[in-house]
């Protein structure tokens, strides 16, 4: 198949018809696989996919095991990357899997080696490292929003030798790209790149005189990494029960392999039909009487959670000054995102798949449980307190991070001074959510941050020569002294049963004895207080002066704010 070109091929007038403009129906891309699945390691990343990556493949199927799966040993040697970046893509492709059937998806921690990926899967998980992600879009009121957007930073301009993120950051507020956006451009890289990506699914038989490029059903199966119908990939029907020619076929009897030019033709035009949906969204938005996605108008008035999608993650967006608290009832999807909020604490306690924190300055933000992944990105001094199989952060400043995490925290783009730090608090309901997103207790990786590039290859910024392999600034353990357990309060929790009642995860012993001496100090305060002979009028003037001294703590922290609002809901 030919090589992508900057205009799709045309699909051929004699497949089948063209889907109809049912969202249930339509084709749409994965969003976990861009959005969480792409690592800035620059031999991931090749100029030529195809001629790479087919003789590639070739190998590993050589040497895989009957199943087609390999391990991270033989990731590293075909790859020629390091163990530790090998076992970073089994991780992520774990996190990013499409099929629940998969082992790889079922597998333990210390499992997942030896379990393996799909060479196929591998191979459309390096093959989309060539995808350039979408340039923040810049508010259409950004004046209404330059008193709550993160400030600029001392650290602006320090490394724009090396890269143009301070200068995007300082000199232009942005914002994420909207999901239509995000899925037209996602949907239009997979429209220049599928015939490439089915030549590497398919295989070669021997035709009319000619060898012919065919796919099975297995191997169809395998682009349910990359696409799917619906927002759900429809409640787990296989992406083969949406193809005519394999649709109702038996299990047992596996319909017979399809030439991979019908294959292009169906999907070309199931894509066109998706993209021209959009495209007549974002029309009717336009001409409508309000535009959903400026969630940040009026940023400086109450909080409210904006919504611009019937489908996909929750949105959070635009919280200033305020407080927030939400349970999985109030939640729409098992994805959310966290979006341009500024001085606030933000409660999402629930199970969840993915979460993505996103442009946001001085905010604490509990997560409860994350099965797959948390990306924070862009954002300064923010608290997060999380418990998660992984996370990503990116382009971060001056933020610290409580975490219950079963993988190595990954750390790329451009940081600066980051915190990490066990995880310190609880709520009832977070062993059951903890248990519903498949999350161990007993594996706590805070302290093992991975860090990669300072420049992200998927950008779509141009950087200088030569700084491709220049390595982020990691983050640092918080001091033991400094650490607190964070109290949810009982009304934030709700009345919701359940039976966590401490924190799950065990304390570093530095960290424990750093509690224990808190409390203890705490302790002989209060004796001092009780025993210290004072008049009653002398006592009830101390205890005045604590109580005036803990409001002006209460006033200059902040917290105030968040005891007036969480009390009022």
């Amino acid at each position: 198949m030919a090589e992508p070109t900057d205009q799709p091929p045309s699909p051929s007038s004699s497949s089948a018809t063209m889907p109809p403009n049912d969202p249930i129906s339509l084709i749409r891309p994965r969003r976990e696989p861009f959005e969480y699945g792409l690592l800035p390691i620059p031999k991931l990343v090749f100029s030529d996919p195809v001629q790479t990556l087919i003789p590639l493949k070739d190998k590993l199927l050589l040497h895989s095991s009957p199943s087609h799966r390999i391990n991270s040993a033989a990731i590293s040697e075909s790859l020629q990357i390091s163990l530790d970046h090998a076992r970073l893509v089994l991780d992520t492709i774990a996190s990013v899997l499409h099929s629940p059937s998969d082992p790889l998806l079922n597998a333990s921690p210390d499992e997942i080696d030896s379990v393996g990926v799909d060479v196929h899967d591998l191979i459309l998980f390096l093959y989309i490292h060539s995808y350039k992600r979408l340039l923040p879009r810049s508010h259409k009121d950004a004046a209404a929003v330059a008193d709550v957007w993160p400030s600029t930073s001392a650290f602006d301009g320090y490394l724009s030798a090396l890269s143009p993120l301070q200068l995007v950051r300082s000199n232009s507020r942005r914002l994420m790209p909207s999901q239509a956006d995000e899925e037209a451009h996602q949907l239009s890289y997979l429209q220049k790149h599928i015939s490439n990506i089915l030549s590497l699914l398919a295989e070669t038989v021997e035709g009319e005189g000619e060898e012919l490029l065919v796919l099975s059903v297995d191997r169809f199966e395998h682009l349910g990494f990359l696409v799917q119908f619906g927002d759900k990939g429809s409640d787990g029907i296989q992406l083969s029960q949406h193809a005519p020619f394999f649709a109702n076929s038996d299990p047992d009897m596996p319909a017979a392999p399809v030439p991979a030019a019908q294959v292009l033709d169906w999907i070309l035009q199931n894509i066109a039909s998706a993209l021209e949906q959009i495209s007549e969204r974002a029309s009717l938005k336009e001409n409508g009487p309000s535009d959903p996605d400026i969630a940040m108008a009026d940023a400086s008035t109450s909080s409210v959670n904006k919504t611009s999608f019937t489908r996909g993650p929750s949105y959070i967006e635009g919280i200033s000054k305020s407080s927030l608290v939400k349970q999985a009832s109030d939640l729409k999807g098992s994805s959310v995102k966290v979006l341009n909020c500024h001085e606030s604490v933000i409660y999402i306690l629930a199970p969840l798949r993915y979460a993505t924190i996103y442009g946001c300055s001085d905010t604490t933000i509990v997560l409860g449980a994350v099965g797959k992944a948390v990306r924070v990105e862009h954002c300064e001094r923010v608290h997060l307190v999380t418990v998660s199989k992984r996370v990503c952060i990116a382009n971060c400043r001056e933020c610290l991070f409580f975490l219950g995490v079963n993988q190595r925290p990954l750390i790329v783009g451009d940081n600066h001074k980051l915190q990490v730090a066990p995880y310190n608090t609880f709520y009832p309901q977070l062993g059951d959510h903890m248990s519903e997103v498949g999350l161990e207790a007993a594996l706590n990786r805070w302290d093992e941050p991975l860090a990669l590039g300072v420049v992200d290859p998927h950008d779509s910024l141009s950087h200088p020569a030569g700084v491709s392999d220049v390595q982020t600034e990691s983050a640092t353990c918080l001091d033991p002294d400094q650490f607190t357990n964070f109290l949810i309060p009982n009304w934030v929790s709700g009345e919701f049963l359940g039976s966590t009642h401490c924190n799950p995860f065990p304390l570093p012993e530095a960290y424990s004895a750093s509690l224990e001496r808190n409390q203890k100090t705490l302790e002989e305060v209060n004796q001092i207080l009780r025993e210290t002979p004072l008049e009653e009028n002398r006592k009830r003037e101390l205890s005045s002066a604590l109580h005036v001294y803990f409001k002006d703590w209460l006033y200059a922290s902040g917290n105030i704010r968040q005891l007036y609002c969480l009390q009022g809901e």
